[in-house]
């Protein structure tokens, strides 16, 4: 472990943060807080805890901060030459920290930004936008709720009797789903999804497991459709940020960080 964490502390201070760099402990009952970048909590509010094991050959440094926006770009360096990139800021209510995906040209919290944006809706702002207007969370292209985009189609027609009321999106990593008025589904895969499988189980997945455990059946299943192209209309809400109002019918998309390798060192992300 090679981290400067006078040096990191100074970078986020710079945003109105706090950080803290802690070892991979063992909790109660032998459940494992492991390596990672989490937002922990405590009596003074929120920070930005990056947990590392005491061997790992690992550094973490600050390449680019912003303090009007809020946001700075943080570097880790790995064993094997490994880079990974993460986005670290303020949105709305609280602290986030999101992986960026490996791309070349990502030089700082601008370009970190862009590369999140779903390529539709980066083609849209860039024909459509202002460079200053493209990284607004409201404007002329779509509208964001933390890592969702919501995209004006103005011409879709939707059957009434096809329409969710109350509908949740989420992830599939078992975090915090936002919650949609009204919702449409095309195409995508069924899966039946519960707790214990947030990204859900196929049909054929499903009946294998309830053949060989009948007991999961009280496991709470819910049908869902899976990499389906979705639209929603009305309010959509989240505990953790502003409740959005879509007029009309709008086409969802979710940022790119699941394309980063680095997404699975990223513990919070709702």
């Amino acid at each position: 472990m090679d981290i400067d964490i006078l040096a990191l502390r100074k970078q986020f201070d710079r945003i109105g943060a706090r950080v803290a760099v802690s070892p991979v402990v063992v909790e109660r009952w032998q459940r494992t807080r492991g390596p990672g970048i989490d937002i922990g909590s405590d009596r003074t509010g929120e920070f930005f805890d990056i947990r590392v094991r005491p061997t790992e050959a690992v550094s973490y440094d600050v390449v680019d901060v912003q303090p009007r926006m809020r946001h700075l770009l943080l570097l880790a360096r790995r064993d094997g030459g490994v880079k990974e990139k993460y986005l670290c800021g303020h949105d709305e209510r609280h602290w986030f920290v999101c992986a960026v995906p490996e791309r070349h040209g990502i030089s700082g919290v601008v370009t970190a930004m862009q590369a999140l944006q779903p390529t539709e809706v980066r083609i849209v702002a860039e024909q459509s936008l202002r460079p200053k207007l493209r990284l607004r969370r409201h404007n002329a292209a779509f509208i964001r709720q933390g890592e969702w985009f919501f995209v004006p189609a103005p011409d879709l027609v939707v059957d009434e009797r096809r329409i969710h009321r109350n509908e949740p999106i989420s992830r599939g990593g078992g975090g915090k789903p936002h919650w949609c008025e009204f919702l449409h589904r095309r195409d995508g895969e069924a899966v039946m999804v519960c707790r214990q499988h947030p990204g859900g189980l196929t049909m054929d997945e499903y009946e294998r497991l309830i053949q060989a455990q009948p007991s999961a059946r009280m496991w709470r299943w819910q049908a869902r459709r899976r990499n389906a192209t979705v639209y929603v209309r009305g309010r959509v809400s989240h505990p953790d940020h502003r409740t959005v109002v879509l007029p009309s019918w709008h086409r969802v998309l979710m940022n790119t960080e699941s394309e980063a390798a680095a997404s699975r060192n990223v513990v919070f992300l709702d």
